[in-house]
């Protein structure tokens, strides 16, 4: 007698409390769940390696970085209160999920989305947005919310059972976590700090960063995340520096050939990263990373440049760093 083969559907998974529900819901509907992560400089797969292992899956991961940062230079539903283009990217999981879906011979996609939890993103206009430009239309449930949202293909072919799935709607999620306690799932991670594109002071950096017509690189984007930020004078030029030991070490580790690393001379103070400019914001940069050392800011100072394997020493006047609050980016 032959079996019948079991139904596949591709989760885009988070790791948070939504998405952990969204899976667990198909489980026990002895559907055979598969999770894929997306990552890009913006997001990682970490916390839904380890979230995943509650429910007794393993998740999958995908760099996307190339088609998201693509995406980012010119987002076509825009972004949200920070530098979040979360419709189109919501779009573009799905459709990524959706060509390993077709090449492995699954049936349908999910997520744990729920309707009205992110006003922006999350309406019924935008999640009717999200499937039609996500190139799978007909193939996407969202089993949080199913019960307050049209009957989908996919419920309507008999795929899943429909009454077996949720009516969540709203900011509230006191509906997930009773549902979580009933499963016996603890431990989950909390809903915030998942995505930097939500951050605010990372928001400003990547919308100046945008602004100075700066090429939106794996390399800027990095940088985006560590020390803090100097627009110099004439638009070209950028320093970060770091705050402490581990940004000094990361700023070390991200300098590339034509970059400038500096650090001032016998005194405690920090590693900056100078990107672009030219030998005016050199003398610049330097004076700045004076400002943030423990150098004496009436005296002279020597600076060591480091660029291309060559070290050079520049000697600049100290002076408080309230000198150059209009350079930083904040």
């Amino acid at each position: 007698m032959i079996q019948p083969r079991s139904i596949i559907a591709y989760g885009i998974f988070s790791g948070g409390l939504d998405s952990l529900l969204a899976s667990r819901l198909l489980l026990d509907q002895g559907i055979d769940v598969r999770l894929i992560t997306f990552v890009t400089p913006f997001f990682s797969d970490r916390r839904a390696q380890d979230s995943s292992r509650l429910i007794g899956l393993a998740t999958r991961p995908k760099d996307i970085t190339r088609l998201h940062l693509s995406m980012l230079r010119n987002p076509k539903h825009g972004f949200g209160r920070f530098m979040n283009p979360c419709i189109d990217c919501h779009a573009l999981m799905f459709n990524q999920a959706g060509q390993i879906m077709t090449a492995e011979g699954g049936d349908f996609l999910f997520s744990g989305e729920v309707l009205g939890q992110r006003p922006m993103s999350q309406n019924i206009q935008a999640l009717g947005v999200v499937a039609r430009e996500s190139g799978f239309p007909d193939r996407i449930l969202r089993p949080l919310s199913a019960l307050r949202l049209a009957p989908t293909p996919v419920e309507e072919a008999g795929l899943v059972d429909r009454q077996r799935l949720l009516g969540f709607s709203g900011r509230s999620r006191k509906p997930q976590m009773a549902l979580a306690a009933s499963y016996g799932l603890t431990g989950y991670p909390s809903p915030a700090g998942g995505c930097l594109l939500t951050d605010p002071i990372f928001s400003i950096r990547l919308k100046e960063l945008r602004a100075a017509g700066q090429d939106l690189g794996v390399h800027e984007v990095e940088l985006l995340k560590w020390g803090r930020h100097f627009r110099l004078p004439g638009g070209r030029g950028k320093l970060v520096v770091g705050r402490k030991k581990s940004e000094n070490e990361a700023l070390e580790r991200l300098a590339r050939p034509e970059d400038v690393l500096l650090s001032v001379m016998d005194v405690p103070g920090p590693t900056a990263l100078l990107t672009g400019g030219d030998e005016q914001d050199l003398d610049l940069a330097a004076s700045i990373t004076v400002a943030y050392s423990d150098a004496d800011p009436l005296g002279s100072h020597a600076v060591q440049v480091l660029r291309r394997n060559d070290t050079i020493l520049v000697t600049v006047s100290g002076s408080p760093k309230e000198r150059y609050a209009e350079f930083m980016i904040r």
